[in-house]
């Protein structure tokens, strides 16, 4: 009894030992490729982009990688990232230049800066970013078939920063740094002359230079709210600060 159990347990160990683990072939970058493309098409973007960064981390193929590149950012975007696509987009444009579809990488660039844009009492760095980007397409490249959209764009960014001046400006008039609201206020009327509220930076403009007895420049800047918006709804308060002061 003990030779027949001695028998069969070295039986299955010599037989465990002729039936090798399978280890399955590497998959191609090619496979990863088709793999994220399946994963995006049913919005699974996190499952995409773990795909195709394995296809870029293969370098299979120049063209193979930029593509991949370039689908990583897309689904970043469309997955809300957009702090990851800004940079993973941003890269694409670093370190292919020249590709034909650069303007499509700027434009998306901007957008997924433009995306990230904070209210006008916040930092207004992403704004800045994609001021920068969309001036870097328009200049770079007039004739793009985008070029009016973005020109909003461009100006919508500009209004959002102009905006942010003005919070600021109003800021120091609050606590009492008047030359330091004068000089951001007047900044604001030069740097953003298309500034949709630009009322707004006249009228706390001439506060500021009231509240340091300077009534020549304020009284200046008060008729240039009256004359360039009479609708505005300053126009009944300046009147008043007017009255009181001369």
């Amino acid at each position: 009894m003990f030779k027949f159990l001695f028998l069969s347990l070295s039986l299955l160990m010599l037989l465990s030992a002729c039936d090798p683990t399978i280890v399955p072939p590497p998959r191609s970058a090619d496979h990863y490729f088709k793999e994220g493309e399946n994963f995006f098409d049913q919005h699974r973007y996190e499952d995409a982009v773990a795909s195709w960064k394995k296809v870029r981390d293969s370098y299979y193929s120049p063209e193979l990688n930029k593509l991949a590149e370039l689908k990583i950012a897309e689904a970043q975007y469309l997955s809300d990232n957009f702090v990851e696509a800004a940079a993973s987009y941003s890269a694409f444009v670093k370190e292919h230049p020249h590709d034909e579809r650069l303007t499509d990488a700027l434009y998306f660039q901007g957008m997924s800066y433009y995306k990230q844009m904070l209210s006008k009492d916040r930092d207004q760095t992403a704004t800045e970013n994609a001021l920068q980007t969309f001036r870097r397409l328009t200049r770079g490249y007039p004739k793009n078939e985008r070029i009016e959209e973005v020109g909003v764009l461009i100006q919508r960014t500009r209004n959002r920063l102009a905006e942010h001046e003005v919070y600021v400006g109003r800021f120091y008039l609050r606590t009492g740094n008047y030359q330091a609201a004068i000089n951001r206020l007047r900044g604001i009327l030069e740097e953003f002359p298309n500034y949709y509220y630009r009322d707004e930076a006249f009228f706390y403009l001439g506060t500021a230079y009231l509240k340091l007895q300077q009534k020549k420049e304020a009284a200046a800047t008060f008729n240039t709210l009256f004359e360039q918006f009479p609708g505005s709804k300053y126009i009944i308060e300046s009147q008043k600060i007017l009255e009181k002061n001369y």
